[in-house]
Formats: structure tokens, sequence, C-alpha cells
């Protein structure tokens, strides 16, 4: 698991269980392995522009609207290089992105239909873990992220 993810869930005292599942690099494709709807699993979006990084956190069953999320923070955004997502998240394996901003100093949006799932899963920074978490404990670490519309099918 990320160091930096583990701090941030103990700063805010909150429990999780570790659901292992076979490599996979592709948010459907660890949803599908970890026997889990993809409407509960937390897909993190880094958008960039001048003014720096936004997360955006979408179900994984669904697509980030960037025209939609540059008119809501008024920005002109697009998609993070590979190469940037290696810097900002350098203890985890490169698309295993835990979706906690706050834990990386990013602004966060959070998508409307994660606001009242029952269970949520979310990486662990590898490929080979998710943790689950209440949707209580995901709402608490997610108090201080805008909400929004940003996804669609």
């Amino acid at each position: 698991m990320a160091p930096t993810l583990i701090k941030q869930l103990a700063k805010h005292d909150i429990a999780y269980d570790i659901v292992h599942h076979s490599y996979s690099i592709f948010s459907m494709n660890t949803a599908n392995a970890s026997h889990i709807p993809g409407s509960q699993l937390v897909k993190s979006v880094i958008l960039e522009d001048e003014d720096g990084y936004v997360m955006a956190l979408i179900p994984a069953d669904q697509h980030v609207k960037i025209k939609e999320l540059n008119k809501l923070l008024d920005r002109s955004m697009g998609l993070a290089t590979e190469y940037e997502l290696s810097l900002l998240f350098s203890d985890c394996d490169l698309g295993a992105i835990p979706p906690i901003g706050e834990a990386y100093s990013m602004e966060t949006v959070v998508d409307y239909n994660l606001d009242d799932c029952n269970d949520i899963y979310i990486e662990a920074g590898n490929h080979e873990e998710l943790l689950h978490l209440s949707g209580s404990s995901f709402r608490t670490l997610m108090k201080n992220a805008h909400h929004a519309n940003i996804c669609s099918h």
C-alpha cells in the first residue's frame, strides 16, 4: 500500500478491509477481478493546466466530462501525462492512484454518483489490492472536496 495513503487513513481514523485481486491495470478489469460493481470502485483522473493539478473522482464504469469540470472550476485543463503522474504519485504503481487528493495536496472533485454509495472501493497504490471503505468513511475523507456532476457512461 502507498505510505501516503496509509498516513491519511490513520489521520482520519478510517477503518478499511484489504481486497486482494489478480494483477490488473484497468479499472473495470480490477472491479471484475474483485467481484465488485464498477459503480463502487473509485477511479482517479488527474487533470492539469498552468494553475496546477486536479483529481477528479468518478465511478470506474464512467468517463470524466472534462468540459464540465473545466466549466465548474473556470479552468482549461487536460489529462496529466504518465511522466507527471509518476512524479506526483511516486509511492504508487503507475495507474494505481489512490483517490485521496488531500493526501497528495491536490484539489479534488467528486462525482455525485459516489456520494450515496454504502460501500466504496479504492486503489491502494498497487495493481493487486483495493481498500474497502464504508460510504460514510469515504464521505469523511471527501468532506473538503468539491462535489459535482462530472461524469457520464
